[in-house]
C-alpha cells in the first residue's frame, strides 16, 4: 500500500472526501514528524510507538578499499508495534 492507497482507504472508511482525507493523512504525518524532530515520542495505544534513537559516531570500513572511515553521529526514527497491531497481524 502506498500513500495514495492509504488516502483512498481513509476516505472510504471514514466517509470523508478524498481531499479531506488527504489533509487528514498529511496532518498525521506532519504531526508525527514534528514531534520526532523535537525529540518527543508519539505513543498510539494499541498501535505502536514512534521514537528517535541516537546513534553514536563510530569508525567503519570502506567496503571497496578496506580503509577506515568515520561515521557521523545521527538520529534515526524508530517504530515499535503495539499489542493491538501485533494481534491484528498474527
Amino acid at each position: 500500500m502506498n500513500k495514495n492507497d492509504l488516502i483512498s482507504a481513509v476516505a472510504d472508511s471514514s466517509g470523508l472526501t478524498k481531499g479531506d482525507a488527504t489533509k487528514a493523512v498529511e496532518g498525521v504525518f506532519d504531526a508525527i514528524s514534528g514531534a520526532l524532530k523535537k525529540g518527543d515520542e508519539v505513543r498510539l495505544v494499541g498501535f505502536g510507538t514512534f521514537s528517535v534513537a541516537k546513534r553514536k559516531a563510530s569508525t567503519g570500513r570502506n567496503p571497496r578499499t578496506g580503509e577506515p572511515m568515520k561515521i557521523k553521529a545521527s538520529s534515526q526514527p524508530k517504530f515499535k508495534a503495539g499489542k493491538g497491531l501485533k494481534d491484528a497481524v498474527n
